[in-house]
């Protein structure tokens, strides 16, 4: 499979967030997302803390709290909800205005750093979602890009906001978050020389394949023998069931799968976030 370029996608991202941050009225602020335990302020703070904390540890070097021990997923999860949770709690305490004069200066300073990463060097972090415990820095960076847009989405959502729904921006989105299905399908039994479709429909969307080399699943880049089983993804909820912004039958309702439906529904389940 390809690198996923995003360094460059970065920029607007950010761009197209402090224009929707600086449009919010004082009421949309407070406005529930799809993220359960959050408002719009809450995943605007979240949007703040991050950067932060990846200029400070991977271009920086710095660690101010060494982290606990990491034995298994879950104590991954754990940490990372950790750090979350403790973001929100400061940076939702900012006023809108300082919060946004403050994403300004972290944002040139988040695009400056992605873009200046070597793609095919190694990466800080590793993808985990994926089951990577290295990963290159295309895909991190790529990671990063899906953090950005899919929280920025959440808050567009919330207040009725159009705008990073494009082929341009939401096409890698989810180009990375399918590079999960190799580990997503890493237990489910298969037959040598079949393969199975993934595909998010609209003008965002594409297909994507797993092949069974006869040991384990592998993503392939076009469909290579008989096929098992396929699925069809509406794009306006893809982003929605990877990174647990709806619930299963809800997205279920809406979702099409021909052939094995135990296998295919399988992807209904994969998680291209930590936490």
């Amino acid at each position: 499979m390809k690198p996923i370029e995003t360094a460059h996608l970065i920029p607007v991202v950010e761009s197209k967030l402090i224009d929707l941050l600086r449009s919010l009225n004082a009421g949309e602020w407070d406005l529930q997302t799809v993220a359960p335990a959050w408002t719009v302020k809450d995943v605007a703070a979240h949007l703040l803390d991050t950067p932060l904390r990846k200029l400070s540890r991977v271009r920086d070097g710095y660690v101010a709290t060494p982290a606990p021990q990491i034995t298994s997923h879950d104590t991954l999860i754990a940490y990372v909800d950790r750090l979350n949770r403790e973001g929100v709690e400061m940076y939702r305490r900012l006023s809108p205005k300082v919060l946004i004069s403050v994403m300004e200066t972290v944002s040139r300073e988040y695009v400056d750093f992605h873009q200046k990463l070597d793609p095919m060097a190694e990466a800080g972090f590793g993808v985990s979602w994926a089951g990577e415990q290295k990963s290159l820095n295309w895909f991190d960076t790529a990671r990063e890009f899906t953090e950005r847009w899919h929280h920025q989405q959440q808050i567009r959502l919330a207040t009725s906001r159009p705008g990073i729904m494009t082929r341009e921006l939401y096409y890698p989105v989810l180009d990375c978050f399918m590079r999960a299905l190799p580990f997503r399908y890493r237990d489910r039994p298969g037959k040598p020389g079949t393969h199975l479709r993934f595909n998010v429909s609209g003008e965002c969307g594409g297909s994507w394949f797993l092949h069974h080399d006869g040991d384990r699943w592998v993503q392939v880049e076009s469909a290579e023998g008989s096929r098992l089983s396929e699925v069809t993804i509406p794009q306006e909820i893809a982003w929605r069931i990877f990174t647990k912004g709806i619930e299963r039958k809800a997205a279920e309702a809406q979702v099409t799968i021909t052939g094995d439906r135990d296998l295919g529904s399988h992807v209904l389940s994969m998680v291209a976030i930590i936490g």
